[in-house]
């Protein structure tokens, strides 16, 4: 177990270098593109995530697996083809898709509200050949469990990715546009991480043998995990096509539709994703944890882990919501320049806790073998993300697209907790903590609003939040204290304890 956890805590902190490094070049990016810019770029993005999902998303899990298997039997020949024959269907998936988007172009300028998008997919086709060989390599480090090359070729990639954009942006490179240099710096981080997960692998010893009959095998696994992720991320870009053409027909202009657009997209939602991140470990940790209590038929620990993992996802949840809504339209000014986007924070931040809610309970579906059943529920929540935003930028504007969200995530976490309490025979009891944090929330935004209010015309931003958001915080957790929501007190005599027994094996020493 500590073995383990050392494991998901050194993932978890090159995972949190390269997310914070993403968040940082957002808020570049934002500065650096128009708004509209920032619309057609992440429109673009959307359909080639979509892309990269087919060839990239399940093939480093099967491969994995497979490698890990080999590598404990000694057979690096078995090993050496699995790797080919993955590398095979990896370049062909690519080209196809590749040639698809080509051959289909007429199709794909039709779904775009801008012809500008097609180019800068076009710019960005190459980097789905380049990552569909980067995710074989990197899977089967992963399966070598080289956590240090697999972690280090996604953070190599960000840095590069982010470097070279921000140098052919400022220099004008090839005298592009900004949103056309952003998509070419994304293409040429993808070659450079390809090339480097290569060396790494062969460095670390690994080989290509003749590639064998296991393509069966690789494709029928594969095309599993495969169908399941690319059915969740078509979302994005389906949101992508339509959203735009619906504030259109609500009365937008197409330059302000994109631009509402790329507010809410490029700048809103990745800072409401932010407790997920948090989440994050904890839902990593989680998995094994749970499957090997329930294969031990221990319900009490089941129990008992389901219930404290999921107040912890609340607790971190409601901590930000009260911020972001006290002093959202300081934070999108401090981070993005840009007001709307602060405006559409404070009124959003609600949206946090169903997302939580959701990465929680599916961390702990997937523990109990129910991936397929939570995907279902999924589904049947993006019913209600579809019918939003179609029919509510009419009333509501771009404001839809965080409130669908919201509600489609709200009906997946009630369906999630409904089978894991008829899954396991369990109560989860998360309804009466959710009434209480929502009732501290209420003194937390208030202190939060005021402060950063009254602040605003004595000191900068950056102090004004720093100010503002730490006495509300401050504040959020005195009186979770004080309603007896978290048990400090057992906490600081589980460090106090932990802390003297390090002190007497340093004395005996």
């Amino acid at each position: 177990m500590k073995s383990l956890f050392k494991t998901v805590a050194f993932v978890t902190i090159f995972s949190a270098i390269t997310r914070a490094l993403g968040f940082l070049f957002r808020i570049y990016l934002s500065r650096a593109l128009s708004v509209e810019e920032l619309g057609l770029y992440q429109v673009a993005l959307s359909v080639f995530m979509v892309l990269l999902t087919v060839v990239s998303s399940g093939l480093p899990v099967v491969i994995s697996k497979m490698t890990a298997k080999y590598h404990a039997e000694k057979d690096k020949t078995s090993e050496g083809k699995l790797v080919s024959t993955s590398l095979i269907i990896s370049l062909i998936a690519s080209l196809v898709l590749i040639l698809i988007v080509l051959i289909f172009k007429s199709v794909f300028i039709g779904l775009f509200a801008d012809e500008r998008c097609f180019t800068i997919l076009l710019i960005l086709l190459p980097a789905v050949l380049f990552a569909g060989v980067y995710s074989v390599f990197r899977g089967a480090m992963w399966g070598h469990s080289n956590y240090f090359s697999f972690c280090l070729t996604e953070l190599a990639e960000q840095v590069i990715r982010i470097l070279l954009c921000v140098f052919m942006i400022t220099f004008s490179f090839f005298s592009l546009t900004p949103m056309v240099n952003a998509g070419l710096s994304l293409t040429i981080a993808s070659l450079l991480s390809a090339i480097l997960a290569m060396i790494l692998y062969f460095t670390s010893g690994g080989k290509l043998k003749k590639p064998s009959s296991v393509y069966k095998q690789v494709l029928k696994s594969t095309s599993g995990v495969t169908g399941v992720r690319v059915a969740s991320s078509l979302a994005q870009p389906i949101i992508a096509l339509i959203l735009p053409a619906r504030l259109i027909a609500s009365g937008y202009t197409n330059s302000q539709a994109l631009s509402l657009y790329g507010v809410a997209m490029g700048m809103t939602v990745p800072l409401l994703f932010i407790p997920i991140t948090l989440v994050g470990s904890l839902s990593m940790v989680l998995i094994p944890d749970l499957s090997a209590a329930v294969a031990n038929k221990d319900k009490e620990y089941v129990k008992n882990r389901i219930n404290s993992s999921i107040i912890f996802t609340l607790l971190i949840t409601f901590l930000l919501i009260p911020l972001y809504i006290g002093a959202g339209d300081n934070i999108g000014l401090f981070f993005f320049d840009n007001l709307q986007s602060g405006q559409l924070l404070s009124s959003s931040a609600w949206v946090m806790l169903p997302f939580a809610l959701l990465n929680i309970t599916s961390a702990i579906l997937n523990a109990l073998g129910q991936e397929v059943k939570s995907f279902v529920n999924y589904l049947i929540g993006s019913i209600f993300l579809f019918i939003g935003i179609i029919f509510l930028p009419k009333f509501i504007g771009i404001r839809a697209l965080p409130f669908a969200m919201g509600i489609c995530v709200f009906v997946a976490s009630l369906l999630n907790l409904r089978m894991i309490n008829k899954k396991l025979d369990i109560k989860v009891l998360i309804w009466k903590h959710i009434l209480k944090l929502c009732l501290i929330s209420v003194p937390t935004m208030a202190i939060t609003y005021f402060l950063t209010n009254v602040l605003s015309t004595f000191i900068p931003l950056f102090f004004n939040l720093a100010i503002s958001c730490s006495i509300g915080g401050a504040m959020f957790v005195l009186l979770c204290i004080i309603f007896k929501i978290c048990n400090v007190q057992a906490l600081y005599f589980e460090f106090k304890n932990k802390f003297k027994t390090k002190i007497k094996v340093k004395k005996k020493t």
